[in-house]
């Protein structure tokens, strides 16, 4: 079986329950494949990256495995507003959020209801420049836990949407992120676009961010912010210390 999610974003959750952890969102567009179920929930991997959890089976949209097929071979469209909405027929009118999948709405058997969407869109593969404007669209976004909206996002959300929109893929969490592309020695042979992991006290990686020019980083913490970026960490200017401790840079384009 699989699905598609035709509201604003699903939370993805690790366990069948309203009260367990959110790991990640669905969004507007993003299809899947359903693992497995239980009672009213179901257990899905999303088809972009395989990450997997658990969805509520109110808030999923059947899709046979030819629609499927046939949304895999159509060129990836995203919304590149901050909040724009979804029209159609009866006055409907529906927000979703920045980097919702749009690629579905010129399928006519998946679009049924024939809903329009009039912002601006984003498709194709993106210079580090433009890539760098992605990010900036997250400035101060606030932290939220397996967030991946200007609504809230986590670290590894925001890194994985700025390179999806850009035409790229990552996979979602940090420690998955570290296993890609080509590391780097020093700080100085990066470029604004590289990403740059720290780990905690164990070597565990536990946070990423977008190296930008001049020593600068623009990252998820609190919220997304800019700060300085040195070969110990990043050093945070308004609490005056580092507060993340740099463990490998990785050059992805």
């Amino acid at each position: 079986m699989f699905g598609i999610c035709l509201l604003a974003n699903i939370p993805l959750r690790a366990d069948h329950s309203d009260r367990s952890e959110m790991v990640s969102q669905v969004l507007y567009g993003e299809t899947f494949t359903v693992l497995e179920s239980f009672e009213n929930w179901v257990k899905i991997g999303l088809t972009d990256d395989d990450y997997s959890g658990w969805i509520d089976r109110k808030q999923m949209q059947s899709l046979s495995e030819q629609q499927l097929l046939d949304l895999k071979q159509e060129p990836q469209v995203y919304s590149y507003d901050l909040l724009e909405y979804i029209t159609g027929p009866s006055d409907f009118l529906m927000p979703i959020p920045f980097g919702s999948s749009l690629s579905f709405l010129t399928n006519s058997e998946i679009n049924t209801q024939h809903w329009q969407f009039e912002g601006t869109r984003m498709s194709g593969t993106k210079d580090r420049t433009q890539l760098i404007q992605c990010a900036f669209m997250y400035l101060h976004a606030p932290y939220l836990w397996g967030g991946k909206t200007p609504m809230g996002i986590d670290c590894s959300g925001f890194t994985q949407m700025v390179y999806k929109l850009s035409g790229y893929a990552l996979q979602r969490d940090a420690s998955q992120q570290a296993q890609q592309g080509i590391p780097l020695s020093f700080i100085e042979e990066s470029e604004p676009g590289d990403l740059a992991f720290f780990d905690n006290e164990e070597g565990k990686i536990i946070h990423v961010g977008i190296i930008l020019a001049n020593n600068y980083i623009i990252h998820a913490s609190g919220k997304v912010r800019i700060d300085r970026l040195d070969h110990l960490g990043i050093f945070n200017g308004e609490v005056n210390r580092h507060t993340h401790r740099l463990r490998v840079i990785k050059k992805i384009l």
